[in-house]
């Protein structure tokens, strides 16, 4: 079974487009949360996700739109966006947002997906070995699939070693069970902020735990104009060519 996996979206149909169309051959997609926020097509994007089998969480953004989560927490150009998205996106898809949850645990596979981290499935950031070490002790499977800070990136702990492996997700990984715990963050498919503006996106063969890694180009410029047209924030239609 091969499935794609992916986080961060934020509306940007053209990523999601390209990344459907590089991928090749999946049987489902995991989405580990923010659907919708930042970006210019929240009912294409959601529209086009459902037409897969899915399996799909709720990020931060996506339960802001749904008003289940305040805006305390959100920088100005995040709530300017969240309250664009309230007024263009529609009633069933703001149900579904609503209905997503927040994590859940693939027992079979030995696999957890959140889109913040196993300790705070929606808020925290997972970026330091001492964070991804708590996280890692806490989490009830081996393998961990985390997004919310848009940077491609492995924490890893194996059995024998009391360190932290903290490194940019590689290209190419197979993810042992014997013992070795590991939280993998695919990047962001709609904004990414490792400096490189291409879509990120994994694939993951569920038969050998191989995982692979990718970036593809997408026309940053198309989404930047529906921004523009929307009049979403400045900063949020600049910082797609970059990267940041």
């Amino acid at each position: 079974m091969r499935i794609l996996i992916l986080s961060d979206l934020h509306a940007n149909y053209h990523a999601l487009d390209a990344i459907l169309r590089a991928a090749g051959q999946f049987d489902q997609i995991w989405c580990l949360g923010d659907v919708v926020g930042y970006g210019p097509e929240p009912n294409e994007c959601i529209e086009r996700l459902r037409a897969f089998d899915l399996v799909c969480l709720a990020g931060n953004h996506d339960l802001a739109v749904a008003e289940k989560l305040g805006l305390d927490d959100f920088n100005p150009d995040a709530r300017e966006a969240v309250y664009w998205t309230r007024t263009q996106i529609t009633y069933a898809h703001t149900n579904w947002l609503a209905a997503l949850p927040t994590h859940t645990t693939l027992a079979a596979h030995g696999i957890t997906l959140v889109h913040g981290s196993p300790r705070d499935a929606v808020w925290e950031y997972i970026m330091t070995p001492p964070v991804a070490r708590a996280c890692l002790a806490q989490m009830e499977t081996p393998i961990g699939f985390n997004g919310h800070t848009h940077v491609p990136y492995l924490f890893g702990k194996p059995l024998y070693e009391s360190g932290v492996i903290a490194e940019p997700l590689p290209a190419r990984l197979t993810l042992t069970q014997g013992g070795d715990r590991w939280l993998i963050n695919p990047g962001s498919a709609g904004q990414p902020r490792d400096e490189d503006p291409r879509a990120a996106y994994a694939l993951l063969d569920l038969a050998t735990l191989t995982l692979t890694h990718h970036r593809v180009q997408y026309d940053v410029a198309a989404t930047q104009k529906l921004m523009k047209q929307a009049q979403l924030p400045s900063r949020l239609i600049r910082r797609l060519r970059f990267g940041q």
